[in-house]
């Protein structure tokens, strides 16, 4: 067992003997493990190492997750719910009283494992709709936090920012790439102030920010043996945004036929039925505190994240590709294309859409 990874738990409160600690998942952005204890009695925890390059106010992070898993265990309760140490996730105090540990490199958490769940990685209409119900669930529960919030990554999702970058990459044309993407650029443009829509509309202040996930995924749940979803995971990004941001983000990833980077452009369309199972299962767990605004412009968030997308790897591809990992050297443009077709497929469903919104909740 990692002498290391040990004396990293024994900072933490943990209870019965550990008997094995060993990488758990493929996570991305955290490097986390599975602790396992020797008593059949005592729970399993997950450790994790926190992405400090990524996430850099820890203390910030943290305190979003306790207020939103405090927070929830409170409404569950009050309600009667079964099983609560199941559905809601469950940070351990470590020596210092906080919910992490600095080891004087890195910032470390502790959870309590959850026993008898598990993840999908599938995308079909079942999981988008539970997907649907549990982050509409999710934002409804904590429609009612009065603990301020931090935002883990500032302008994570920032439409007027990402222009911005978009606009100074062209200025600068760092590698001289700028004459060959005049379609995109032109079309982007064209459409820059509409897909700004909800930045617009919350200077105005008809459009709030609301406590959301930020990270919509369908593995990003963990369902129980029987199917049901136990709780939403992976909080890192949990931070004020707009329901656009759960909402569009799911189907950008979600409802695309094809992949992010689909060098054929022909495997790349805008999915009606993941679209109309994950709004179904949304609103039927969302609508109790959406106001008009947020469901009139749902549409609006389907089509504004390839968008953004689209306009995220474009810089990347005129500043010399300094952000996203590529593979070869036109992987960034081939993303482009990609996220540019898909969102011309979701424009073309616009009217399609609103038509089953308004049958959903009328």
């Amino acid at each position: 067992m990692n002498e290391q990874l040990s004396n990293i738990v024994s900072h933490f409160q943990t209870q019965g003997t550990v008997n094995d600690i060993r990488p758990l998942g493929s996570g991305l952005i955290n490097d986390t493990y599975k602790v396992t204890t020797a008593e059949p009695d005592e729970p399993d925890y997950v450790l994790q190492r926190i992405n400090h390059a990524i996430f850099q106010d820890v203390d910030g992070l943290q305190h979003n997750i306790e207020a939103v898993t405090a927070h929830i265990r409170r409404k569950l309760e009050e309600r009667g719910e079964k099983d609560v140490e199941r559905k809601v996730l469950h940070f351990l105090p470590a020596d210092n009283g906080k919910t992490y540990w600095y080891d004087g490199a890195s910032y470390w958490r502790m959870m309590v494992f959850i026993p008898r769940a598990k993840t999908y990685e599938t995308v079909n209409p079942e999981y988008s709709y539970c997907a649907g119900k549990a982050f509409g669930e999710f934002e409804a529960m904590l429609a009612d936090v009065t603990e301020p919030l931090v935002e883990t990554i500032p302008d994570f999702h920032n439409m007027e920012l990402r222009l911005r970058q978009l606009r100074e990459a062209v200025a600068a044309d760092a590698v001289g790439r700028v004459k060959e993407v005049k379609q995109y650029l032109d079309e982007l443009e064209r459409c820059a102030d509409d897909m700004c829509r909800a930045e617009q509309l919350h200077r105005e202040g008809k459009l709030p920010k609301r406590v959301c996930h930020c990270d919509t995924k369908v593995n990003n749940m963990m369902f129980d043996e029987d199917g049901s979803v136990l709780c939403v995971i992976d909080l890192d990004t949990v931070m004020p945004s707009y329901v656009f941001s759960d909402y569009g983000d799911f189907l950008r990833s979600a409802a695309n036929t094809g992949a992010e980077d689909d060098r054929n452009l022909d495997n790349v369309r805008f999915n009606m039925d993941i679209f109309r199972a994950f709004t179904r299962g949304y609103l039927e767990s969302a609508r109790s505190f959406l106001l008009p605004v947020e469901i009139e412009n749902l549409p609006y968030a389907a089509a504004l994240f390839p968008y953004m997308q689209c306009v995220r790897f474009l810089t990347d591809y005129l500043n010399g590709d300094t952000y996203y990992k590529i593979a070869y050297p036109e992987h960034n443009l081939v993303r482009t294309a990609a996220q540019f077709k898909l969102w011309q497929s979701v424009k073309e469903h616009q009217e399609e859409m609103k038509a089953f919104i308004s049958q959903c909740v009328g």
